[in-house]
């Protein structure tokens, strides 16, 4: 057997139909269950990210915008451009729609798993406060139930190194920087080429994880933004030149979403498909964004719960559909053997003409390495529950080795192997929040009640 087929047997099997019932299921309790009253305060979510309900005297390591900038330096990336292409090459345009879906429920599931992230911190052995799925069962759920926030954290030292980000990376710098132009012949082995842009990556992604969360949340509230608004300017300036072609690929979007001969293999197939590269994009449910939001510099649980709601909003919903968009106009996931990132630059290149790639190679570099840093502390913090946050070096070092392995490895290795950990993951995070749940809708009711009388 092949590594590949190892993985894609793992993936399989760790993303069966339960996957849906628990993420998918989970999130429309969570919405019900909330009344909804989440989503009614999106104005004020805002106003908390801009800085305009400080807390006096409050614990924690970052600012609200700075933890949602780290955790959407962790999901705005490779998710929203190299997965997009292969949700829609694997399950075909109608994965988009269960994408949607899924960021839908998953704004509840955010606004659940992330009040929880402030209302049950704990303390690592240097005795800083830490939050996460791992501190939400221990702290939460207490000592007996310590068994799920190991397994969380074994499996998220594999979800969290950084192989889909950096391979992808490399395939565009490769095939775009150097092979196209003519630097290197494609017939060539390429081992040795990657290995030594993995190299570059790995020592510039050292001079910043080594820094910790505050240098890490700096930088990706420094870079994450702008490269947003780059790339949603690009993708504004396609969709709005072919405007006319936009309602018939929308239309075609839902219409495969239910198509019994989708590429996905019927409807279920294609859900699936959706929801997990949904999982990927915009990690609601996997507990990884609960780790950013968890070090947020506040004593009210419900303003973290509102401010990591807007992630899946701004995630999916938008960029990721406007990828969708750029790749369904162009035609290219019709017939191209480009794989991922690679696939989003034809878009690009087509689309608009020239200059296209080019823009996408930078908010690519950008997207990806920032997702690296977020990334590297994530997995910092489940190794640090398991061995001691003194031993976190050990980590970082192993950290950085995996960036040469993604250089090199294939793309099917490694999303394969992404995904299994990821649905792993998901089972305690939502495990751990459903039994919860009735302890956020106590702080939630209190904290909107206060809010009216102020």
């Amino acid at each position: 057997m092949t590594l590949v087929s190892i993985t894609a047997q793992f993936a399989n099997l760790a993303w069966g139909p339960h996957m849906l019932v628990l993420l998918v299921g989970g999130g429309l309790f969570f919405l019900v269950y909330s009344r909804f009253i989440p989503f009614r305060y999106i104005g004020h979510a805002i106003a908390i990210v801009r800085g305009k309900h400080p807390d006096k005297g409050a614990q924690g390591h970052i600012s609200h915008a700075g933890a949602l900038s780290s955790a959407m330096a962790g999901t705005v990336g490779m998710g929203n451009i190299g997965s997009v292409a292969v949700a829609i090459m694997v399950g075909g345009p109608g994965a988009i729609f269960w994408m949607w879906i899924s960021a839908i429920v998953g704004m509840a599931t955010k606004f659940f798993t992330c009040t929880l992230a402030i209302m049950y911190r704990g303390k690592d052995e240097n005795g800083q406060l830490q939050g996460g799925p791992m501190y939400i069962i221990t702290e939460g759920l207490g000592p007996k139930w310590r068994f799920l926030a190991v397994f969380f954290c074994l499996v998220g030292l594999i979800g969290n190194f950084p192989l889909f980000n950096t391979n992808q990376l490399i395939q565009i710098l490769k095939e775009w920087l150097i092979i196209k132009p003519g630097f290197y012949a494609v017939e060539q082995n390429t081992f040795w080429l990657d290995l030594s842009m993995g190299l570059v990556v790995m020592l510039l992604v050292g001079s910043v994880i080594l820094g910790g969360i505050q240098r890490i949340a700096s930088v990706a509230k420094s870079v994450v933004p702008l490269m947003i608004m780059i790339y949603m300017a690009c993708a504004f300036y396609v969709i709005v030149n072919h405007i006319n072609e936009v309602p018939f690929y929308l239309g075609l979007i839902v219409n495969e979403a239910f198509s019994l001969n989708s590429v996905g293999g019927g409807i279920l197939g294609t859900m699936l498909i959706g929801i997990r590269r949904a999982a990927f994009s915009n990690e609601a449910g996997i507990g990884t964004e609960v780790m950013a939001h968890g070090s947020a510099k506040t004593n009210e649980p419900v303003k973290e719960g509102l401010v990591a709601m807007l992630g899946p909003a701004i995630d999916t919903l938008l960029v990721c559909t406007c990828t969708a968009l750029i790749i369904l106009i162009s035609g290219v996931w019709q017939g191209s053997a480009a794989e991922g990132v690679n696939l989003s630059a034809q878009a690009f290149e087509i689309t608009m003409p020239g200059v296209g790639p080019y823009i996408l190679i930078l908010c690519v570099f950008f997207f990806s390495i920032s997702t690296i840093f977020t990334q590297a502390f994530y997995g910092g913090q489940c190794f640090s529950f398991l061995f001691g946050a003194k031993q976190i070096r050990k980590y970082q070092y192993v950290y950085l080795l995996t960036i040469l392995f993604a250089a090199t490895a294939t793309l099917d290795e490694i999303i394969n192997l992404i995904d299994g950990a990821y649905a792993l993951m998901a089972i305690p995070t939502m495990v751990s929040a459903l039994l919860l749940a009735p302890k956020v809708k106590a702080a939630a009711d209190d904290y909107f009640a206060r809010l009216s009388l102020s």
